[in-house]
């Protein structure tokens, strides 16, 4: 289990968001129990969101470089940033260095690091954007 952190600057501690599964499952963290959100296949990178149904493909994770791309249905794939094999998060700046946004702690390889940008991390700062 590798749990997951937003950066937030200023404050001396990142707030958790969940959990990534060896197994490439994720989880949001709640106050009880956590909610399943999605998981990751960990042999191609291509991350699902859990849904009523079938899953829905939100995006994936290239397993060479950490690049994380979000699905775009009507279009080519967004390039939001990439994982680093240390667990950090960068999301990606057009023309400026990217930002870190986030982390993933403990042993989780890029597959599970790229699922929890993508499910947990960017949403997270997108919304606070």
């Amino acid at each position: 289990m590798s749990k997951v952190y937003l950066q937030r600057a200023g404050i001396a501690h990142d707030k958790l968001l969940g959990r990534a599964e060896e197994n490439g499952r994720v989880y949001r963290s709640h106050p009880g129990p956590d909610d399943e959100i999605g998981h990751v296949h960990l042999h191609s990178g291509k991350v699902y969101a859990q849904r009523i149904g079938n899953d829905e493909y939100v995006g994936r994770v290239d397993l060479d470089n950490g690049r994380v791309w979000r699905h775009v249905p009507a279009g080519a794939d967004e390039y939001l940033g990439r994982v680093h094999e240390d667990g950090r998060m960068d999301y990606h700046l057009p023309g400026q260095v990217d930002e870190y946004i986030g982390r993933i702690a403990g042993d989780a390889s890029l597959a599970q690091a790229g699922a929890a940008f993508l499910l947990l991390v960017w949403p997270a700062f997108a919304e606070h954007q």
